[in-house]
C-alpha cells in the first residue's frame, strides 16, 4: 500500500505493477481499481496525477505498465 503523500506517475505505475505481480489486481481491470489500495484521503492526489498525464480512471491497468516484449523462439 502506498504511504507517501506525493504520488508521481512513476510511483503509481510501480504500485500497479507490484499489485499485479502479487495477484491482487488484473491487467484488464480499470485503473480506478487502485483506489482499493490507496488511502481514501490520498486518492484525489493520485487521480489528479493520472489525469495530468492523460489517463482516465476507466483505462485499463495494463495502460500503466511498461510494454512487454516477447522474444521469438
Amino acid at each position: 500500500m502506498l504511504s507517501t503523500l506525493e504520488y508521481s506517475l512513476e510511483i503509481i505505475k510501480h504500485e500497479a505493477q507490484q499489485l499485479l505481480f502479487q495477484g491482487k489486481i488484473d491487467r484488464k481491470q480499470p485503473i480506478y481499481t487502485l483506489c482499493q489500495y490507496i488511502p481514501p484521503r490520498e486518492w484525489p492526489m493520485v487521480e489528479q496525477e493520472l489525469e495530468r498525464n492523460g489517463y482516465l480512471l476507466r483505462d485499463h491497468i495494463i495502460d500503466l505498465l511498461p510494454r512487454e516484449s516477447w522474444d521469438e523462439d
